[in-house]
């Protein structure tokens, strides 16, 4: 199948289920950007449970932009902000130290606009996990795609899914399985059996 999507930031677990079992991944970058959704929001486990790091935009809802146009607000110190978070959670789950020094310069230079520094976090994940996923931007908006399956739902945070088989999360014990966090919660804590895990999962 060819699946729709959106970009966002570190996708989550269900993102990443449909992209490994899709031919190709259209990604949505001709949309008119939406504000309290994932295109700039990514969901972790902290100490006291789901936690959401959040890259801040220059965007006003009076002025209408396309989401390949909005800028990050990079004035915040939201780089330092959001590593500090991953180390804070992560630094005791069995495979962050295997993967922290892929993820860093994502966090040290410099990203303009927030579709661009999410379509290299994309590029970073594939690597990571040595996954062939083929991917394509989109040309033009269609409200009803064509030869696509629509997965755009997805990217709104009021989106649920609780089909998800769960896993072993470094605060379980404490707050027990949350289901479909950022991918990296996946990977820091399955590590080379993250693509496995995926594949098996049903939406």
């Amino acid at each position: 199948m060819n699946c729709l999507i959106h970009p966002t930031y570190f996708p989550n677990v269900a993102h990443v289920t449909i992209m490994v079992k899709s031919d190709v991944v259209y990604f949505e970058v001709c949309d008119n950007y939406q504000k309290q959704s994932h295109r700039n929001r990514t969901e972790i486990y902290g100490a006291n449970g789901k936690l959401a790091l959040t890259v801040p935009v220059s965007y006003t809802q009076k002025n209408r932009q396309l989401y390949k146009d909005v800028k990050i607000a990079n004035e915040d110190n939201w780089q330092q902000q959001h590593i500090k978070s991953l180390q804070s959670a992560y630094s005791m789950s069995p495979f962050f130290e295997f993967y922290i020094d892929d993820l860093m310069p994502l966090f040290e230079n410099r990203f303009d606009y927030i579709l661009d520094f999410n379509l290299h976090c994309f590029e970073v994940l594939l690597h990571m996990l040595q996954l062939n996923i083929i991917s394509k931007p989109t040309l033009c908006f269609e409200k009803e795609p064509i030869d696509k399956i629509d997965y755009r739902q997805l990217v709104k945070r009021n989106f649920e899914v609780n089909t998800l088989q769960p896993y072993t999360q470094v605060f379980t014990e404490k707050h027990g399985f949350i289901s479909n966090l950022s991918i990296l919660d996946l990977i820091f804590n399955e590590g080379p059996n993250t693509e496995l895990y995926l594949k098996k999962q049903t939406l």
